[in-house]
């Protein structure tokens, strides 16, 4: 089962360049496809197994774990384990970046914002692991979210409140203050022709998804054979070619049911689908329910959550 991913739009809002995700929930075995975003990621699990793959390194993560990806760095995720339950916190780094041209700026968020300097992805000090989940728990109440999805949770929040947005703030800035005297930056990898040709595989494919695409057009472009591109996703990305593109096709879906009044077949065609009797079925088979039953359940007023 393919999860739906809130990419290619910005994350928060222009007020509040923040956001957080909570996956639980969810039925079946899962995969986040291959994906990357301007904003630093901060991948925290609360119980369960989750494995993730980041810059082609893979990782098994279990309760308490915190992983960090960079902006702009190629990552996926899944789990067999029903039981999972993660978050993820996503912001830019000028999100807890400082107006003034000083030395901490020039020294190190610049650095940081321009990919000159990383955060390591894995936190291997056990106590500064606690000391950074307890942080991070002060942070997720105070952004908690409504319920719009029994897999994920939706923003309710007033973005006006100045209070949240600098204690937020104050807190990030505590959580990095701890990584950064742990010695836990480090200087990136000149990328090699694996990440490249990901970056342009992708980037080909999400260009052109609306449109009919096959293996046989993506092979022709990079002068590759369909067997060895076919081989490349299920090795690199844990998912074949026609899954990523349908998988985007139905998160482009789900955006024109939420936001326009488009009718269903009009959506499959603006989608990339030319059968609508296919597009239906995949869409009940990923979100358990019809389009139409999607549109009406995603315009319905939702509830907030109470604090856990």
């Amino acid at each position: 089962m393919i999860l739906e991913l809130k990419e290619n739009v910005p994350h928060g809002t222009k007020e509040y360049p923040y956001d957080q995700y909570f996956i639980r929930h969810v039925p079946h075995a899962f995969q986040f496809p291959v994906h990357w975003h301007e904003e630093l990621e901060i991948i925290y699990i609360k119980q369960g197994t989750l494995e993730i793959t980041i810059d082609n390194t893979s990782y098994t993560g279990h309760a308490g774990s915190i992983f960090l990806v960079n902006p702009r760095e190629l990552h996926f995720m899944g789990s067999t384990d029903l039981s999972v339950a993660y978050y993820t916190l996503l912001f830019p780094l000028e999100f807890i970046s400082f107006q003034s041209m000083d030395h901490l700026e020039s020294s190190l968020f610049q650095p940081l914002r321009s990919g000159q300097l990383l955060f390591s992805h894995t936190i291997p000090d056990a106590n500064l692991m606690d000391t950074l989940a307890s942080i991070l728990d002060e942070i997720i109440p105070l952004n908690r979210r409504s319920r719009i999805d029994p897999r994920r949770d939706e923003i309710s929040y007033n973005q006006t409140s100045p209070s949240r947005q600098i204690e937020t703030r104050i807190l990030l800035l505590q959580f990095f203050l701890k990584i950064i005297d742990d010695g836990s930056l480090i200087m990136p990898s000149v990328p090699g022709k694996q990440s490249n040709m990901q970056r342009e595989l992708l980037a080909y494919i999400e260009n052109h998804y609306t449109e009919k695409i096959s293996l046989q057009d993506l092979a022709a472009c990079f002068h590759l054979s369909e067997k060895y591109v076919s081989r490349y996703f299920k090795e690199h990305f844990h998912l074949t070619f026609s899954d990523y593109v349908n998988h985007l096709r139905l998160t482009h879906a789900k955006k024109l049911l939420e936001t326009t009044e488009l009718s269903v077949t009009h959506v499959a065609l603006d989608s990339g689908y030319s059968n609508v009797s296919y597009f239906i079925r995949s869409f009940k088979k990923n979100y358990d329910c019809s389009p139409l039953k999607y549109r009406k359940a995603a315009k319905r007023p939702v509830a907030l959550e109470e604090a856990e």
